[in-house]
């Protein structure tokens, strides 16, 4: 039997694994990075006296290992960062910001919204990797696992109690899979 090779049996116009690993690294840094200022956004609305600014500061938190890691990653394996982290410096805020502004439980369906999108999005990618990227799926993993805690505290707390959440939330995740493609190729 034979072990699956990350990017094996690749078709013309795949990306090969440099290419993959590349292209993982580079989104996955500009995620945690868009998380982290998604966050600071809420805290700036809600305010350190919140109910929510613990477990939002904890989560926020979690996002600044995972980005510290990638950045470890990307000079390590001489990835290119996206060239568009001014953009999602502010994006990220304001949206973080304005579903605060909106309400504790609006700021909790931005965060389930957009952590479902990414635990989905890091399994994707794991299912991706082969044997040859065992530690790099390893870490994903555990980095999906967090995700998907935070997910389950955005519930938790009233996620899905929010007015609008259905049109909310699927705001949140058409614009977090569109931001995942852009910051993938640019």
């Amino acid at each position: 039997m034979t072990t699956k090779q990350t990017a094996d049996n690749i078709l013309p116009g795949d990306l090969n694994k440099d290419q993959l690993i590349d292209r993982i690294l580079r989104v996955d840094h500009a995620g945690e990075y868009g998380a982290i200022r998604i966050y600071a956004g809420q805290l700036a609305v809600l305010g350190d006296n919140h109910p929510m600014s613990d477990t939002i500061r904890h989560m926020e938190e979690q996002e600044q290992v995972h980005l510290v890691r990638f950045n470890e990653l990307i000079r390590e394996r001489g990835a290119r960062p996206t060239l568009l982290n001014p953009l999602w410096h502010a994006a990220g805020f304001v949206l973080g910001a304005g579903t605060a502004l909106l309400g504790e439980k609006a700021a909790m369906t931005c965060t389930e919204a957009v952590e479902e999108v990414i635990d989905e999005h890091y399994a994707a990618q794991i299912e991706l990797l082969g044997d040859d990227e065992q530690d790099l799926a390893d870490e994903l993993e555990k980095f999906r696992q967090e995700e998907a805690e935070h997910r389950d505290t955005a519930i938790e707390h009233g996620s899905q109690e929010a007015p609008g959440y259905e049109l909310l939330s699927g705001l949140i995740k058409f614009g977090c899979r569109t931001a995942i493609k852009i910051a993938e190729r640019v």
